[in-house]
């Protein structure tokens, strides 16, 4: 019954026009413009509209002039707006706090004088949306800039409602071999993965991807409710690419392990159509279904982390950030050797993990937007503007010269070698970037996509009755 309510509902959605509204596709970002105007793309037509630079506001008209200056130029302009005042930023990273004195010396550098207070605040539980939408009431708000997570909230809460601004720095747009004016999207900081990982003490083995929601298993994973970026996990699944990484799994899997999965792939055919995915949107749904239905929850990844590196978790397995194996303390019982990276093993068939951005945004009233830009200039563009985040595997700056002296600097591939050239603790050697999202099978986070199915799938997950230890047992 539950099925055939939201099969009704979503076409009445779309029946009477209203699909943006039950959070479907997303409008274009708030258009750039040069000094007299800029061109954007119809989202219906695909047609290109022009839009007045006095539409722009007055962030927006900082952030066009600042996207054609070099760093040291915006350096300069940071130095004038900013000198002996206070700097507020918010994210969801504690390392801004850490990067803002190495940007203060950088500064100054170039003007000895300069002097600059700073705060920095990470709001807990979610709450920076609610933080970032209630400043943005203010004429001015007290927060110049922000770094965030979880791309479906900051496309329908923050970009849409013109509450930040995307700012491209022109250094890192040439690195990557764009322009402001033509790069689509918002700015990324860097991209954390989170992988699958087993503790290898016992016999069981996980060479699929399908393994991690094979019968009575349990994974240890945050929960989707406290960490939102692990339900756009979820939703990307259902993307066309993914769903057919999961088809090609399962294909893999011989016939007595498929003979588990086949009722549920087949039961979910009928509510892949009603959901509008494509052809391999059953093999999505199912995995899904599975998944929610059996992962352990857990309040954060240091603690799943710390359970499955003691020789005492046996055959327990989990999906949590890469570089939190960096802090693992060896000792009698605890090893990092008593864990395999799911992906790096021979034969392993499937998804390897999840990747999500860190966003680096101007507030649209921030009161010191100069600054603000040349601080994501900064941490985006050099190597130490980098550094706060730089030290951990699986974060990889969105811009290849800052990640490949990052590189040079911590020698990530190696990270799990002692001083004498051992491969110790092989688990702690990054692949990197482009094996991760390529043999690895990354899923990436796709704001946009994640936006336009919010609803849809994500409605359709909340039916799901998640798993509970104290109930099982």
């Amino acid at each position: 019954m539950k099925k055939r309510l939201l099969s009704i509902l979503l076409t009445g959605c779309m029946a009477a026009g209203l699909l943006a509204g039950c959070g479907g596709a997303a409008p274009a970002p708030a258009p750039q413009a040069d000094s007299a105007q800029t061109e954007t793309v119809s989202e219906d037509s695909g047609s290109k509209d022009t839009a007045p630079a006095e539409d722009l506001t007055a962030t927006q008209q900082i952030i066009k002039e600042a996207e054609g200056m070099s760093m040291e130029e915006l350096a300069k302009k940071a130095i004038e707006e900013s000198n002996g005042a206070t700097f507020y930023g918010v994210g969801n990273s504690s390392r801004g706090k850490s990067a803002l004195p190495l940007f203060i010396e950088y500064l100054q550098s170039i003007d000895p004088s300069y002097t600059m207070e700073f705060e920095w605040q990470q709001p807990k539980n979610n709450k920076i949306f609610e933080q970032l939408t209630a400043d943005s009431l203010k004429d001015t708000g007290t927060f110049a800039m922000t770094l965030i997570q979880d791309g479906n909230q900051i496309e329908s809460k923050m970009v849409q409602t013109g509450i930040l601004d995307t700012f491209i720095p022109k250094e890192w747009a040439e690195a990557n071999g764009t322009s402001a004016d033509s790069y689509e999207g918002y700015l990324p900081l860097q991209t954390i993965n989170k992988v699958f990982m087993y503790n290898n003490t016992g016999s069981k083995v996980f060479d699929n991807c399908w393994d991690f929601v094979a019968e009575g298993n349990h994974s240890l994973y945050m929960d989707i409710d406290s960490e939102i970026v692990g339900k756009n996990f979820l939703y990307m699944l259902t993307e066309d690419k993914y769903a057919a990484w999961l088809k090609e799994a399962y294909e893999a899997l011989p016939d007595d392990e498929k003979a588990y999965f086949d009722p549920v792939i087949k039961d979910m055919e009928a509510e892949a159509a009603d959901l509008g995915l494509g052809a391999d949107g059953a093999y999505a749904l199912a995995w899904i279904k599975l998944w929610v239905e059996s992962y352990n929850a857990q309040t954060d990844d240091g603690p799943i982390c710390n359970t499955l590196v003691d020789k005492s978790a046996t055959d327990q397995s989990g999906l949590l950030v890469y570089s939190k194996l960096r802090s693992v303390e060896e000792s009698d019982s605890v090893s990092v050797n008593n864990i395999n990276v799911a992906a790096y093993q021979d034969g392993y068939k499937g998804i390897g993990g999840y990747g999500y951005c860190h966003y680096l945004f101007v507030t649209d009233n921030s009161p010191l937007p100069w600054t603000a830009c040349a601080f994501i200039a900064y941490m985006t563009c050099t190597e130490d503007g980098f550094s706060a985040w730089g030290k951990d595997m699986g974060g990889y700056s969105s811009n290849p010269k800052v990640a490949e002296a990052i590189e040079t600097t911590y020698n990530h591939s190696k990270g799990g070698y002692d001083e004498s050239g051992n491969n110790v603790y092989d688990c702690k050697n990054d692949r990197g970037y482009d094996w991760w999202t390529t043999t690895g099978e990354l899923v990436l986070e796709d704001p946009e996509y994640c936006a336009s199915v919010s609803f849809t799938v994500g409605s359709w997950i909340e039916l799901l009755t998640k798993y509970s230890e104290e109930a099982a047992e």
